[in-house]
């Protein structure tokens, strides 16, 4: 295969992943690790990709950037399939969750659809809908449609939620710097998601890795206002241990 038909191949794949590590593309290529590293400078350097110790990561969204839910849903499936089984594992019969939109959160609503006396406050549509016919029972907001993300927000939404209460919130999140706190690119999703942690008991953060060390445009809380977090094994070791001596609980997957 020439140079630059991997590359091409090289940059498919983080399309489809989200990351590559360099000894997982030196045994699909079979070639050194020296010559994957060079390619992957190669395409640093062309602004195609971000390298990181190991491998490499997509070219990071700015804070304007608002992926569709489909787009999302090609990055990191393993590690949200992880994830929300993890988040599943949590749940007890009796509580009242909330799930905001996005394809972690959807994956936990997949996972809760045989759960029962289980009560799922969403501001998301498409979850509603992978609920309907299942033993949870189901509470979905108002509000007005984001086609992005199939949220509802706005006026509507807020209000609906501020009548609620719920036991555990888990929250998916576009960016989390562990000094800033999390974020996301839409001003009235950040709001909506701003309610939600202040209405529930405790509030979980549901994230891969790719999401640390990143911020949008609109925060939506401090750390301060997490009680835990679950993630998988790539967090950034130095986020890891801000987490912990911020007193969050962190469950890696």
């Amino acid at each position: 295969m020439l140079s630059e038909e991997r590359r091409r191949e090289i940059l498919k794949m983080l399309r489809m992943d989200g990351r590559v590590l360099v000894r997982d593309l030196s045994k699909r290529f079979r070639t050194s690790l020296i010559t994957v590293r060079k390619d992957l400078e190669s395409l640093h350097h062309q602004g195609l990709l971000e390298r990181t110790h190991g491998g490499a990561l997509p070219v990071r969204a700015g804070a304007l950037q608002d992926q569709t839910l489909q787009e999302k849903e090609r990055l990191h499936k393993q590690e949200k399939l992880r994830i929300a089984a993890a988040a599943v594992r949590m749940i007890r019969p009796g509580q009242v969750i909330i799930l905001d939109s996005g394809t972690t959160t959807t994956a936990i609503a997949r996972g809760c659809r045989d759960l029962r006396g289980l009560t799922i406050i969403t501001n998301a549509t498409n979850i509603a809908a992978e609920l309907a016919g299942s033993s949870v029972e189901v509470i979905l907001t108002g509000g007005t449609l984001r086609k992005n993300s199939f949220s509802l927000v706005g006026p509507i939404a807020e209000d609906a939620l501020r009548r609620l209460n719920a036991d555990i919130l888990f929250l998916g999140v576009d960016g989390f710097d562990v000094k800033y706190g999390l974020s996301t690119p839409n001003l009235l999703e950040a709001k909506v998601n701003r309610i939600m942690t202040e209405i529930a008991k405790r509030t979980i953060v549901v994230c891969d890795s790719s999401k640390f060390g990143r911020r949008s445009l609109s925060l939506i809380v401090p750390p301060a206002s997490l009680q835990h977090v679950i993630t998988d094994k790539n967090i950034p070791k130095s986020d890891l241990q801000a987490l912990k001596n911020a007193g969050i609980e962190v469950t890696l997957v």
